[in-house]
């Protein structure tokens, strides 16, 4: 999933030269690419941007049966070219820092490529930092993972079976009408007129969760850290509360096993089916207590020798990490850990899903674990969280309905001035790699949905098509590749952000999500990572709004987010 890591490997387990995509550019398709050293420009903005493409000429775009189509009729990749500059192991050039927006020429496409992602973390850690009344550490907000975290708020369609639907909408950032006076209303921060600009949502989703009853059986092996740092009420305590509850949800024919880790690493339990054996694991449970420091890579290279010994054919095999992800002994390094069980994860398909707690907390080392071992992250920080996500989310979702799942998004020049894609920094794909299935993508399983959202500037009074979304992905079981397509035009992007309908589809929630992130990460009110910002204060007043139009306790939780995020200034 992370461009610069797992992506990465692939290429070069094939003996090529792996290229790295730039970071915070917007698109200016009909430019063309210049060399890395030829960067202009740069203006300090909160919001990291994917690189994306637009050119003129011989540009492998899809509109409608033009020349840029394949013969399965989805949209072409692009040619193969650099999509930017070379970088250090961080994906960032010499000179290059983030939240930076860097101005250099576009590759002659008109294409945004990227891996699919259903993380979560950053947004439960930033509600917990800012009910401690601290900010985020902007390094830590992650634009797509507060949108993803509101999944359920979508209307997407599903499939009848695996795979994904693709839902293109948008509206409006501003209404042409604006009360504010024409100079106001017509003019913002990147000096393009604010009519003209546009939020763009690709939704994709997946089946709803089956029954517990109808899913194939789980092998679990939960790594759990134990070290001093675990003592800190809301960690080890809510770690084991939520596992023992977990284990009367679990089906008789489940398996789980338990790992702990503080300097060394020891298998608690093998992997033990629950049926008449649940007495068992709560008495193994019950022996996890904090002591020492965080020898995190002996904790995940155990964890993955004892779910490899207690691997279950037809079954979801599964590694859950759950820890503070503060190491401080033995390898640290995400890459290395995981190169030790590069094997366990490759040929035995077993997956990571991390989970992390505490007030302080590694973030990146977490998302990195996660990004590379073909899994997902989230974040507890109460007993309300811990349920939702042991109690309810894991049982429903540890099958698998997709791996190296993929988006690109084909925009039309005659239409699109240019677009820029809201987070996914570290998911950026080769656009030349979409179709080649070495190079990974996201794991996708049952009920969860995918949300990409763009700002995109149209060109003035233009119609027509506006983008082509394709999204593809593996069969989990036999590799067999599939694709999905779906399509915009101009006017269905004319209606305004703040209308019921908007509200009723799910988009408003995605724009205020992506409006809070870019705020946060900004550490401005009113930045200039997105079209038209509002301040704080009137994202809280919409979000608050929007709570009791959908009667939804995640929206609420969130403009009582934003309502912190406005006091501490």
């Amino acid at each position: 999933m992370r461009r610069n890591g797992r992506h990465q490997i692939r290429r070069e387990e094939r003996g090529e030269r792996g290229i790295r995509p730039g970071e915070g550019r917007w698109v200016r398709p009909g430019r063309r690419r210049v060399r890395a050293a030829l960067v202009a420009g740069s203006v300090a903005v909160g919001l990291l941007l994917s690189a994306c493409g637009g050119g003129s000429g011989e540009s492998s775009y899809d509109r409608g049966g033009s020349k840029a189509k394949d013969d399965n009729g989805f949209p072409a990749p692009g040619p193969v070219q650099p999509t930017g500059p070379s970088g250090n192991d961080e994906g960032t050039a010499e000179g290059d820092r983030k939240g930076e927006l860097r101005e250099s020429a576009p590759p002659a496409d008109y294409l945004s490529t990227f891996a699919l992602d259903v993380d979560t973390a950053s947004y439960g850690y930033a509600r917990r930092t800012l009910e401690e009344g601290r900010r985020p550490d902007p390094s830590t907000v992650r634009p797509e993972e507060f949108i993803n975290s509101f999944g359920q708020e979508q209307d997407y369609e599903r499939p009848d079976g695996d795979g994904f639907t693709v839902t293109v909408d948008g509206a409006r950032t501003a209404a042409p009408d604006s009360s504010r006076g024409e100079e106001d209303a017509n003019s913002d921060t990147f000096g393009q007129e604010n009519r003209d600009w546009r939020f763009l949502r690709v939704g994709l989703a997946t089946r709803e969760a089956e029954d517990a009853g109808e899913r194939p059986p789980a092998a679990l092996t939960f790594v759990i850290d134990v070290s001093g740092s675990m003592a800190e009420p809301g960690r080890l305590d809510l770690v084991k509360e939520s596992l023992g509850v977990m284990t009367e949800r679990l089906r008789d024919d489940d398996a789980v096993a338990l790992v702990s880790f503080s300097d060394e690493a020891k298998t608690v339990l093998p992997m033990t089916r629950l049926g008449d054996n649940r007495g068992r694991v709560h008495d193994a449970i019950d022996t996890l207590e904090p002591t020492d420091s965080t020898n995190l890579g002996a904790g995940v290279t155990t964890g993955y020798r004892t779910a490899v010994d207690g691997l279950r054919e037809g079954a979801t095999n599964r590694v859950v990490l759950l820890s503070d992800a503060l190491a401080n002994t033995g390898e640290t390094d995400a890459d290395a850990i995981l190169d030790r069980i590069a094997d366990a994860r490759r040929e035995h398909g077993i997956t990571l899903f991390g989970v992390g707690v505490g007030s302080d907390y590694g973030d990146a080392l977490m998302e990195r674990l996660a990004d590379k071992g073909d899994g997902h992250t989230t974040y507890v920080s109460n007993a309300e969280d811990a349920r939702t996500v042991f109690c309810d989310q894991l049982p429903r979702n540890i099958d698998l309905t997709a791996r190296d799942a993929k988006a690109q998004v084909s925009f039309d020049p005659e239409t699109v001035d240019r677009f820029r894609l809201i987070g996914y920094d570290n998911r950026q794909v080769a656009d030349e790699d979409f179709r080649d299935d070495r190079v990974d993508g996201g794991e996708i399983g049952p009920g969860h949905t995918v949300t990409a959202l763009y700002a995109v500037r149209v060109r003035p009074g233009a119609s027509g098509h506006v983008a082509t979304a394709t999204v593809r992905w593996l069969d989990p079981d036999s590799r067999t590749p599939h694709e999905e397509t779906g399509q915009i035009e101009a006017s269905s992007l004319d209606r305004d952000l703040w209308s019921a309908g908007t509200a009723r589809s799910g988009l408003q929630v995605t724009a205020i999500a992506a409006y809070f992130a870019d705020a946060l990460r900004s550490g401005a009110v009113g930045g200039a990572a997105v079209p038209v910002p509002p301040s704080l204060r009137e994202l809280a007043d919409r979000a608050d709004d929007l709570a009791s139009t959908r009667e939804s306790r995640p929206i609420r939780q969130l403009a009582e987010t934003i309502d912190r995020a406005t006091d501490l200034g």
